[in-house]
């Protein structure tokens, strides 16, 4: 019960910290969840949770970097195969030679084989971390590809760099030419251990479907599984799992694009559990690295055999030659690539790549696998301060890197008109063709006609962006349709009390159609009150389900009351029509057009609309109000997605939400009418 607790604590950490961030989006969401992990161990009765590294690398590190292996860009990976080669491995190796002399030089009570395994440690970097930033930070493509690519692999070599060093330090032999057969052996044996089993797995799933089992439950637990199996597999053999994992990820990667055509609800599936398996893994992450902090600190804190202050300036010392390493290594490399010809970059990008080599959990779980004893029984000299100086490096490379790159990588030349309107032209296509994916999720046998529909739908849409991209000025049509909207309300708003006046509509169903404008203003104005809608909707669907009834508008007006609603709307829609001819100028007329496109719609379809109260109408309406909003949710989704991958600013996803507000209160109006 115990265990069950601190889960469900966990997960109640990852969604405070996103609450969080979304009230000061300038804190990376890793931050904020270490601070929570570190709030929560500080309580009293807080929660304190051992890190076993074994655990933690086949848990958190395996799916992850199995995820990382098959969403990295492939070609991206190669092309910049030197430089992450150079990265991955040759700076691993000069960063143990040389950090673990200057740090047995700085700490002399640390021993050398003990500082090189503290420097191999520190080493890599994380591919969670540089994820979880890359999406809050503008990197340029090239340099984000080059820091996936280096995390990817250079994990391997610090870990098999740091097992020699700790296995030195405990029997005091160590043989270079050993360490380095050892190290080759281990890295290819993981990518074949990968690759092989990663076709297993692949070939097993043929195999299902070729015995008639489509059922996407049985493939998406072979996904899920497949990572932790490569990982384990792999180690089991004495080869680098990690390196597995990534090799199972991009052959993975191969074989999804192979086969774009088959079982796309099984693609679509599967894209939505791993976004959640991956946002829950990489939140607790590092709200587990939290939780380690002020036990690791406190013991060096409290133990008067420390300095305070030297402590923390090792943790800064260390940083600091870390980074400056990093930097000399890649203008070396530049200057080289330079010599034979090639285009160097500049000093801002090498500044870039040395402040995005941020460290991470993998190198506190590996400091925490140090022994605690050697082998004649002696306690492991100075593990604690080890394990210190790791965390407190990680923390200080999240920091700086959260602060310094934004400064670095902020855009001084804005885009123009043009080149902003074709980015959310283009992004507006993308999104609305995810929620067509997502309506086509949820398709089945009973509800294909409804489905068909609102695909149709987003189909026309995105036929008239196209059609118009060439036309109009998004940016300024927006404020112009937003104005004109709110004029056609008014109008509507106006005929329609003057008919309800004049008795057109019996009282329930005068307040039924004013609801309707109320509540489709209010998606207009503050998307918040969606949820306050949707809420109101499920309770009473809630109320329904345990009286036995059905909350249902069909059920409580009568056939000549919807008769006189859809007459009702008709009216409006056409004095809203006039109004906009009314208002339209040179300078609005795209805007103005569009909307008179929009009520002409609303029209057409209550003109030929069936008589009402039938069951299969009735039937035909709820499912296309369900796939509408799981539309809406789908294109809100990507959105965000884009957002946190750094793909478009905060600017651009709010004007994108305010267009799903105008299709949202669009279709919202059109089902609840129809």
């Amino acid at each position: 019960m115990e265990t069950f607790l601190v889960i469900l604590i966990l997960l109640a950490l990852l969604g405070v910290s996103n609450i969080i961030n979304r009230v000061i989006p300038f804190v990376p969401v890793p931050l904020i969840q270490i601070a929570l992990g570190v709030i929560v161990a500080q309580m009293p009765s807080g929660i304190h949770l051992p890190l076993e590294p074994e655990l933690f690398f086949v848990l958190f590190i395996a799916p992850l970097l199995f995820n990382d292996g098959k969403r990295t860009p492939r070609d991206e990976l190669w092309n910049l195969r030197a430089p992450i080669l150079l990265l991955a491995v040759g700076l691993v190796f000069i960063t143990v030679l040389v950090a673990g002399y200057a740090i047995h030089w700085l700490i002399p009570t640390i021993p050398l084989a003990a500082a090189f395994g503290l420097a191999a440690i520190l080493s890599p970097t994380d591919a969670v971390a540089v994820g979880s930033l890359a999406g809050r930070i503008n990197l340029p493509k090239r340099i984000l590809h080059l820091l996936e690519g280096e995390a990817l692999m250079n994990d391997a070599s610090g870990l098999v760099a740091f097992k020699f060093a700790i296995a030195a330090a405990l029997t005091g032999v160590f043989s270079l030419p050993q360490a380095t057969v050892s190290f080759f052996i281990i890295s290819i044996g993981g990518v074949v251990i990968g690759v092989v089993m990663s076709m297993m797995m692949i070939w097993l799933r043929m195999l299902l479907r070729r015995f008639g089992m489509e059922d996407v439950t049985v493939h998406m637990i072979i996904q899920i599984i497949t990572p932790f199996l490569l990982y384990l597999v792999a180690e089991e053999f004495g080869m680098s799992g990690i390196l597995a994992a990534v090799a199972g990820g991009i052959v993975h990667a191969v074989e999804q694009d192979n086969s774009q055509s088959t079982m796309i609800k099984l693609q679509m599936v599967s894209a939505n559990t791993w976004s959640v398996i991956l946002f829950v893994l990489n939140g607790l992450v590092f709200v587990i690295l939290g939780l380690q902090i002020p036990a690791v600190s406190s013991v060096i804190f409290r133990d008067p055999h420390y300095s305070n202050y030297q402590s923390l300036g090792y943790i800064v010392i260390i940083y600091v030659l870390l980074i400056v390493l990093r930097f000399l290594w890649i203008s070396l490399y530049t200057r080289f690539y330079q010599y034979k010809g090639g285009e160097s970059p500049g000093i801002k990008s090498i500044v870039l790549t040395s402040l995005s080599g941020v460290r991470g959990a993998v190198t506190l779980a590996g400091a925490f696998s140090i022994p605690l004893f050697l082998e004649d029984g002696s306690p492991f000299p100075e593990r604690n301060l080890i394990i210190f100086v790791a965390a407190g490096v990680i923390l200080i490379s999240l920091i700086l890197a959260s602060v310094l790159l934004p400064l670095l990588t902020k855009e001084k030349e804005t885009m123009d008109e043009a080149e902003e309107e074709q980015l959310e032209n283009n992004v507006q296509i993308q999104i609305m063709n995810a929620a067509i994916k997502a309506v086509k999720l949820e398709q089945n046998d009973d509800n294909e006609a409804a489905a068909h529909s609102v695909i149709l739908e987003y189909k026309r849409w995105i036929q008239q962006l196209v059609a118009t991209d060439r036309e109009r000025s998004h940016f300024q049509s927006r404020e112009k349709e937003a104005e004109l909207r709110q004029i056609a309300f008014n109008k509507e708003r106006e005929v329609a009390r003057e008919l309800i006046a004049g008795g057109e509509l019996s009282p329930m169903a005068a307040v039924f159609f004013k609801k309707t404008l109320d509540q489709t203003e209010l998606i207009l104005a503050n998307r918040f009150h969606v949820w306050r809608i949707l809420f109101s909707v499920l309770l009473k669907r809630i109320k329904g389900a345990l009286f036995g009834g059905k909350d249902n508008k069909m059920k409580k007006l009568t056939e000549r009351d919807e008769e006189k609603l859809k007459k009702l709307k008709v009216k409006t829609s056409e004095a809203a029509i006039a109004e906009l001819r009314q208002h339209m100028t040179k300078e609005n007329e795209a805007a103005a057009l569009n909307l008179i496109a929009y009520y002409s719609t609303i029209i057409e379809r209550l003109c030929r609309m069936p008589a009402p109260n039938q069951t299969e109408d009735e039937c035909y309406c709820e499912q296309k109000k369900e796939l509408h909003t799981a539309a809406i949710q789908a294109e809100r989704d990507a959105v965000q997605a884009l957002f946190e991958k750094g793909e478009i600013n905060r600017a651009t996803a709010n004007k994108l939400r305010q267009h799903i507000s105008f299709r949202e209160a669009a279709v919202f109006e059109e089902d609840e009418i129809g």
